[in-house]
C-alpha cells in the first residue's frame, strides 16, 4: 500500500473525505481495495438523496465480497461517478482518483471524527497485526 494523499480524510470504515466548502467527494482508500481484490461490480447511490452519517449508501461487490461504502455526514448526495457502472475496476486502479464514488453536500461537515494520512496509515498497521 502507497502512502495515503495528505490532504484526505479517512475513516475507520477505510473511506476517504475530500472537503471542498460544503461538498465532500467519497471513495474508499488503496488499502480497502486491496483487501476487497478485483471489483467487479458497484452500486451507486440515488443523486438527490438525503443521506446520515453512518449510512451505508453504495455497495462494492469484488470476487472476494461485498462491502457498503459509509457516509462520513448528513447530506444529499448530488453526484455519482457513473463511469463506474461499466468501468468498476477504476478503484482499483485509482482508488484516490477516478476510482470516487459519490459527492455529498454535507450539512455541518466535522472532520474531526476522521484520520489525518499518518493516523491512518498507523490504524491499518494495526490493522494487519
Amino acid at each position: 500500500m502507497g502512502t495515503p494523499p495528505e490532504n484526505l480524510r479517512y475513516s475507520e470504515d477505510h473511506e476517504w473525505v475530500r472537503l471542498e466548502g460544503d461538498i465532500a467527494t467519497i471513495g474508499i482508500t488503496d488499502y480497502a481495495q486491496e483487501q476487497l481484490t478485483d471489483i467487479v461490480f458497484v452500486e451507486l447511490p440515488d443523486v438527490g438523496s438525503n443521506v446520515n452519517a453512518g449510512d451505508g449508501v453504495a455497495v462494492l461487490e469484488s470476487v472476494k465480497s461485498v462491502a457498503d461504502v459509509y457516509c462520513p455526514f448528513n447530506g444529499e448526495i448530488t453526484e455519482v461517478n457513473e463511469s463506474l457502472e461499466s468501468h468498476p475496476e477504476k478503484v482499483n486502479e485509482d482508488a484516490f482518483g477516478e476510482g470516487w464514488i459519490f459527492k455529498i453536500k454535507a450539512r455541518e461537515p466535522n472532520l474531526s471524527k476522521l484520520m489525518d494520512a499518518a493516523a491512518y496509515v498507523k490504524f491499518t498497521e494495526e490493522a494487519g497485526d
